[in-house]
């Protein structure tokens, strides 16, 4: 079986047994190629037998090649799910993938996601999404995190008698407290196309996000739509949601917002929490902070 015939049944498994979108099908079918490459298999059975020194011998080579550690995670990943996917087709009793530890990743606060990439994400999700409805849900839910700041139990707690939206929206936070903020057009406009296109009937005062059953969506499915698409994208495992919601805070302070205005848009209870939040240096946070308190400007 030549390189071409295994990776063209690894593909047709990712796309349409697992439903994985083009792009994670293209970044698992390189990875199982470099694999083949550097390890000269050329049936599923011989595959099959590759074990956790191959897999870490594999690893070894991309990671002198300059790979980081989430890029690895990934990679160990992908190669993980091909030698299960090889270990069935030569009908192993074992047909899970070799057991191996990925490299740690720092975990800390949110970095912020650039512009182009939280579009780029939105847009992602409602294009790889199984059905339109569903890809039009996860966009809007995604563009109210990073254009309103809203968390995702802000987001998903929003009712179907609050739509249409207007320019400005009522929500409850951490603790009761509700804040107002401003919903912008293109925010407004994806969560009316969510409205029309979805199978489900507006009841008041019932969660407007569903789930493909129709029950209240769940924040782990808006999680797992953004992990495939922070996947495809080749970001890094700190773009999640809550980034998305950083980033609002961090683009927001780069424009010129102060301090004080921001504490509000977020909905935190001290201007501690927003310095620590947003991970401003000490000289803007002073410069912010002075132009927002009014013994400053007496």
């Amino acid at each position: 079986m030549s390189k071409a015939e295994l990776l063209d049944q690894w593909g047709a498994h990712l796309a349409q047994g697992r439903r994985r979108s083009p792009h994670t099908v293209r970044a698992y079918v390189s990875s199982a190629g470099r694999l083949i490459d550097n390890t000269g298999v050329s049936d599923w059975q011989a595959a099959a037998q590759i074990d956790a020194g191959g897999l870490r011998k594999q690893l070894a080579t991309r990671r002198a090649e300059g790979l980081g550690n989430a890029s690895a995670a990934r990679e160990l990943s992908a190669l993980k799910s091909f030698i299960a996917f090889a270990r069935q087709q030569a009908g192993l009793a074992e047909a899970s993938g070799p057991r191996l530890r990925g490299p740690r990743i720092k975990k800390g606060l949110p970095r912020p996601i650039s512009p182009d990439d939280a579009a780029n994400i939105a847009d992602l999700v409602g294009e790889n999404a199984s059905e339109g409805w569903i890809g039009a849900r996860d966009r809007a839910v995604l563009l109210l995190l990073y254009g309103a700041g809203l968390r995702i139990a802000e987001a998903l707690s929003i009712k179907s008698s609050d739509v249409p939206l207007g320019e400005t929206l009522s929500v409850t936070g951490k603790g009761g407290k509700q804040r107002v903020v401003p919903m912008l057009p293109i925010v407004r406009e994806a969560v009316q196309e969510y409205v029309k296109a979805s199978p489900w009937p507006l009841i008041e005062q019932e969660a407007l996000f569903r789930g493909a059953k129709g029950g209240p969506l769940s924040q782990g499915m808006v999680q797992k739509a953004m992990a495939r698409a922070r996947a495809a994208l080749g970001l890094p495992a700190t773009a999640t949601p809550h980034a998305l919601r950083h980033s609002f805070a961090t683009h927001l302070l780069g424009a010129g917002a102060d301090l004080r205005s921001l504490q509000e848009l977020l909905g935190h209870a001290s201007l501690g929490s927003t310095q620590i939040y947003t991970k401003v240096d000490a000289a803007k946070l002073l410069e912010s902070y002075r132009g927002a308190h009014p013994r400053e400007r007496d």
